[in-house]
């Protein structure tokens, strides 16, 4: 038998055709799984506030991602077997954009062998980068993945945001956003270069299109000056001048850091925030990071002639940064109780101690501060987790 009689022979064929990475993602699905010989594939993508889990087609219902096998593999990014009602066997693959998690792909088989699992993995690294490359101008998968209408402010800033959670083998740095379809001035931004993890936190003044206006200056600014290798001082005073600039009655608070990621030596910046926690060995400690804020981004002339300040502490392994906005610990219960620090604090701490993963966490916390509520949430909340590993020497 020849190469490209082979299951690997029709897949470097089809990747290999000039008209294959013009193809939408479900034709690729199909076409993909039966060059590789699988009997039928379905993607699953996670909707805004990662509570189901939405075919890319009509083919099938959602699925809970609390409470089902594809959610388990979502939950935990691992691979899950189970017999098919139909006959023969399905395996839950997750879809991963190197730390993201996208959704999860569901390969039905005749039998499950050592090679159609390969293949099913294979497949599944091949979906995550096409949707990847696809999902900022396909409308079909915002579509998918939202179950109610966005108002504008929110719109203007989640175009803005970068993806959910981003990492490498040593760093990962993950963030959740709510309320998801009514955001006012709350947001996050995270980066690495070959040396640093860059995260922020921003929370502008009000909630309104002048908010998000307010917050997206800053990001750009931000951006903009750590692309030209600006260092923290500089970060901060970009976002100073530009809000001075173009927005002078508007102010924003905010978290900037900087993470090396070799030594694990934390500089931060606070302007006006809460002051960010840190969790080490399963617990708080209580004031790590506690200094003098400054500040708020775009007002320092007029309260105070100090430089910006900027602070230093060294991470050990296995350490939880936590950044986020006061929408976070100021959110009610249902009780009328703030959910406050020491909550916020102790639900991290515990999904720790269970060796959850970053980004689980945090779907699950905002999942509780949201669930929690009589109503909505009467401020935005943002949470930004780091976790540290040195590399290996």
């Amino acid at each position: 038998m020849t190469t490209a009689d082979t299951g690997d022979g029709r897949l470097e064929e089809f990747l290999a055709a000039p008209d294959s990475s013009a193809l939408d993602v479900s034709t690729a699905v199909a076409r993909c799984s039966k060059a590789l010989g699988l009997q039928h594939s379905v993607v699953y993508l996670a909707d805004l506030q990662q509570r189901q889990l939405v075919p890319l087609t009509d083919v099938t219902s959602a699925l809970p991602i609390d409470d089902s096998l594809a959610g388990w593999t979502y939950r935990t990014q691992s691979l899950r077997v189970e017999e098919s009602e139909a006959g023969g066997m399905t395996a839950w693959l997750p879809l991963l954009d190197g730390a993201e998690r996208l959704g999860v792909l569901a390969v039905h088989c005749p039998s499950l062998s050592p090679l159609a699992l390969r293949r099913s993995r294979a497949l599944a690294t091949l979906l995550a980068m096409m949707i990847t490359s696809k999902r900022a101008y396909k409308e079909s998968f915002v579509r998918r993945t939202r179950t109610e209408p966005m108002r504008l402010p929110a719109e203007m800033l989640r175009a803005f945001l970068p993806p959910r959670t981003i990492g490498t083998a040593h760093v990962v740095s993950t963030a959740v956003l709510e309320p998801a379809y009514e955001l006012g001035g709350d947001s996050f931004d995270h980066a690495l270069t070959e040396t640093t993890l860059h995260a922020a936190v921003l929370d502008a003044m009000g909630h309104n299109l002048a908010s998000g206006l307010t917050t997206a200056v800053s990001l750009a600014a931000c951006r903009n000056a750590r692309r030209t290798g600006a260092d923290l001082p500089e970060l901060v005073q970009s976002v100073d001048d530009a809000l001075a600039q173009w927005l002078p009655d508007q102010f924003c608070t905010g978290v900037l850091a900087q993470l090396d990621l070799a030594s694990g030596v934390l500089r931060w910046s606070n302007c006006g925030h809460p002051t960010p926690l840190l969790i080490r060995d399963q617990r708080l400690l209580v004031d790590a990071m506690a200094r003098e804020p400054d500040p708020p981004m775009g007002l320092p002339s007029l309260l105070t002639a100090r430089s910006r300040q900027v602070h230093e502490i060294a991470l050990q392994p296995g350490d939880r940064v936590l950044l986020y906005t006061d929408g976070v610990t100021e959110a009610r219960t249902r009780d009328g109780d703030q959910f406050g620090l020491e909550r916020f604090a102790d639900y991290v701490i515990r999904a720790t101690a269970a060796g959850e993963l970053a980004p689980e966490t945090l779907r699950k916390l905002i999942h509780s501060i949201l669930d929690a509520q009589p109503d909505r949430l009467r401020d935005d909340a943002t949470i930004l987790l780091v976790e540290w590993w040195p590399p290996s020497r």
